[in-house]
């Protein structure tokens, strides 16, 4: 069959499918760490919808598993090759197609790099709120089935909040175009919004309609401060929340972070900014305002964080707080070059931040792991960073790990704010939603793919029909082969 596949793929969209041993072995990964015990059977870089939908076609006609992939940046697993299957590259899908000065929208192609799309916004006065730190390698279509959120979620929201609609290739290659270029609307279910987070598991995502906004008038100030421990940064943060203050970012890093960011850049890169020469343990935060009014409400924020026991500068040159952003996007890239990583991404109510972050400290110190973590404290997102030594991730970092999630859906949070459920966390997802809430979901899932197709094994265990991928091996996240046990409840 899967040589019927292949010749099936090649006859209908010809230099489209890729073969090469190098191009479809780069696909068994993704930044999560995961890699996937086995190559696909193909890679198909699409360049149109109608190509993608003949793909879905004849993936449907012989039982294939699809996985949809951006540009490879997902850190749950949720885009990586599984058995028997065909990788189905949007990458290429990257047009800007339509700038609406007047309605104040643009629409895309599922490939647009995130950032790519404020570069084509700037000269129209416009620009797009959605802002995850890997807004520079990360596609449009990518953050829409992710939902994922950014350093300006705080204030703007997370990217459901920019999505107006969709054009969404099912299962079976049909497509179908969700929600609308109005700014209300509210006829039927929202089928845009059930779309947005689905991670590939109910259609392949091919084009946007984005909301966009106005570049505000005034500039931006940046406030940072530094406090004695992480809990007094993490309490201050939620101080300035409860001031009913809502700045445009407001960014935690703990002292384990700092010094991985500061190896990985070198001390120049940190040389005249207030992270030059913070005392050992020390925490640091960095928030923003913009928009009208910013001065005053940078001058507010820093008059909490000085209250909260922050020693604090403010500044209002933009050079400067670029410079300060630049060091915090650093962390991913710091911890990929200091060897074995396990990138995490929880959330918590705000006010129960500091909670949080002390029991990340004392997990650590039980189970003997250095865990570097940064937060979007204003939107209660955690990353914690489990360090280790060697390929597989040993056995007390799992159980870390489960330690650190259950913690957090005790404390009110959730298992992932952004990054997704993917492979990484789908054996904990029926603990946090409950059971009747996770059959509901299963539901969906198998009303839009009844033959499980699409991405199997992503969110849900593969169904019946199609083999789960096996064999992975990870430097971050949770293989199946762990050994260690699902969570009660999961199936």
């Amino acid at each position: 069959m899967s040589n019927e596949v292949v010749a099936r793929l090649v006859a209908a969209l010809g230099a489209s499918v890729v073969l090469d041993e190098a191009a479809l072995d780069a696909t068994r990964e993704d930044r999560s760490g995961h890699r996937s015990a086995h190559a696909p059977l193909a890679l198909v870089r699409a360049r149109s919808i109608a190509e993608v939908q003949a793909v879905m076609r004849i993936a449907s006609a012989t039982r294939t598993p699809v996985v949809p992939r951006g540009a490879g940046t997902g850190l749950a697993g949720g885009a990586i090759a599984s058995t028997g299957s065909v990788v189905l590259d949007l990458s290429a899908m990257n047009r800007v197609l339509e700038i609406d000065e007047a309605d104040e929208l643009a629409v895309v192609e599922a490939g647009v790099l995130n950032g790519a799309l404020n570069d084509a916004l700037a000269p129209h006065g416009l620009w797009y709120a959605p802002d995850p730190a890997s807004r520079a390698i990360s596609s449009i279509g990518g953050n829409i089935a992710t939902n994922a959120g950014g350093l300006l979620c705080a204030k703007y929201g997370v990217t459901r909040e920019a999505v107006l609609g969709l054009a969404v290739v099912l299962a079976d290659g049909r497509l179908l175009r969700t929600g609308r270029r109005t700014v209300k609307g509210v006829t039927g279910y929202d089928l845009t919004a059930l779309l947005t987070g689905s991670e590939g598991t109910l259609g392949v995502i091919v084009e946007a309609t984005v909301r966009v906004r106005p570049i505000a008038p005034g500039g931006i100030v940046t406030v940072a401060a530094a406090f004695p421990d992480v809990e007094r940064a993490a309490a201050a943060c939620a101080a300035v929340t409860a001031a009913r203050l809502r700045p445009a970012m407001l960014e935690l890093m703990d002292a384990g972070a700092i010094a991985r960011i500061a190896g990985h850049l070198g001390a120049e890169a940190l040389a005249g900014t207030p992270l030059d020469g913070l005392a050992p343990g020390e925490a640091f935060v960095i928030a923003q305002s913009d928009d009208l009014g910013a001065d005053e409400q940078a001058d507010a924020i820093a008059a909490v964080l000085a209250a909260e026991g922050g020693r604090t500068v403010r500044s209002a040159d933009a050079v400067e707080g670029e410079r300060l952003l630049a060091i915090r996007r650093a962390m991913h890239p710091a911890m990929a070059s200091r060897g074995e990583v396990l990138i995490e991404d929880i959330a918590v109510p705000r006010s129960r931040l500091a909670e949080m972050f002390r029991a990340i400290d004392g997990i650590g110190r039980r189970h003997g792991l250095e865990i570097p973590t940064i937060a979007h404290a204003g939107d209660g997102n955690l990353h914690p960073n489990f360090v280790y030594e060697g390929g597989e991730v040993p056995a007390h970092v799992w159980q870390a790990a489960d330690e650190m999630f259950r913690t957090a859906v005790a404390l009110g949070g959730t298992l992932t704010g952004e990054h997704g459920v993917g492979i990484l966390k789908r054996r904990w997802l029926a603990e946090e939603l409950g059971d009747d809430a996770f059959e509901l979901q299963r539901g969906i899932k198998a009303l839009f793919d009844p033959q499980g197709i699409l991405n199997p094994g992503v969110m849900f265990p593969a169904a019946p029909v199609v083999a789960e991928a096996s064999g992975f091996r990870a430097r971050s996240g949770f293989p199946e082969a762990s050994g260690f046990p699902e969570a009660s409840g999961a199936r």
